[in-house]
């Protein structure tokens, strides 16, 4: 297993489109453990293939209080999403230190595969139905602060940049 570095806002890869994994081979289950072990180390609590420069549709979560119920989606496909919505501030790997508020469907149930290939459905509300809407996103090229108003969003993006900036003089 190994540290993959998480590409941050506003890098223009976090905008590719990822591609359906075609087989859940050895590959894939090294990437689903390289991705989980890069997310406890950085303290998060979801991670699409995206962040971490590949394009492939492969998803891992874990928001248990424990950080020991990882849930591992590839090929992702949300086949319900409750009309009930709910507001929550949400951060991302790839925004560090940048939360605020969006809209998500208070409840969910997804279609995907797990790292075994095997088919599974899973229904989510709360922070897990949030976490899953997020990282999807990721998979369709999307960063959440895209929610956010212009302004917001340009003042995230400088932040981001002048903190790159910053990283690479030290």
């Amino acid at each position: 297993m190994a540290l993959l570095p998480i590409l941050v806002y506003p890098d223009p890869r976090l905008h590719t489109v990822a591609k359906p994994v075609q087989a859940v081979d050895a590959r894939i289950r090294a990437l689903v453990a390289d991705m989980l072990e890069t997310m406890y180390d950085a303290s998060g609590i979801g991670l699409a293939a995206t962040q971490v420069d590949v394009h492939e549709r492969v998803i891992v979560i874990d928001t248990s209080e424990e950080r020991n119920q990882p849930m591992v989606l590839i090929n992702p496909e949300i086949t319900w999403a409750s009309a009930e919505k709910q507001v929550g501030d949400e951060g991302c790997l790839s925004v560090p230190g940048i939360y605020d508020g969006v809209e998500r469907s208070s409840s969910i149930k997804v279609q995907a595969l797990d790292e075994q290939g095997q088919s599974r459905e899973v229904a989510a509300e709360g922070l897990l139905a949030v976490c899953i809407q997020h990282e999807m996103d990721h998979l369709r090229g999307k960063v959440f602060v895209e929610y956010l108003s212009p302004l917001k969003r340009n003042r995230i993006k400088s932040k981001m940049l002048k903190a790159r900036r910053e990283t690479e003089r030290a």
